[in-house]
């Protein structure tokens, strides 16, 4: 499974979520309670996905467990080391095409947070 974590694209092993033990681990965590999470990990350190990307992936595991239909997070934060509560997020669910072009694009290394703010976020536009 692809996700689309601020601007890097996470292949997900979607097949740990499954097992029995995992499942009965992760049932009692709420969506808002695994968002607060995310917002922690964030202010500790905003480019999460490119310098942790197994944790990052582990969130987007968690995320998708308890939103299926997601498949795209961005947590903003105005700078490392800043309050959890600082940390903005958004939330989506991108089409297959979508993020099969922008999985092609990290690869050939010309997805950065421009590209993935024109296409997916829009924060940016004017």
């Amino acid at each position: 499974m692809l996700f689309l974590m601020n601007d890097a694209v996470l292949t997900l092993d979607t097949r740990s979520m499954s097992l029995p033990l995992e499942v009965q681990r992760f049932r009692s965590l709420s969506l808002a309670f695994v968002i607060e999470l995310g917002q922690e990990l964030f202010a500790e350190d905003p480019l999460l996905p490119h310098n942790n990307p197994e944790k990052a992936e582990r969130l987007a595991l968690l995320l998708a467990a308890k939103q299926p239909e997601l498949n795209a997070a961005l947590f903003v934060a105005p700078a490392a080391g800043c309050d959890p509560k600082e940390v903005s997020t958004r939330f989506c669910g991108l089409s297959f095409d979508v993020m099969a072009a922008l999985w092609a694009r990290q690869e050939e290394g010309a997805l950065n947070p421009v590209t993935a703010d024109r296409e997916v976020w829009r924060r940016m536009a004017a």
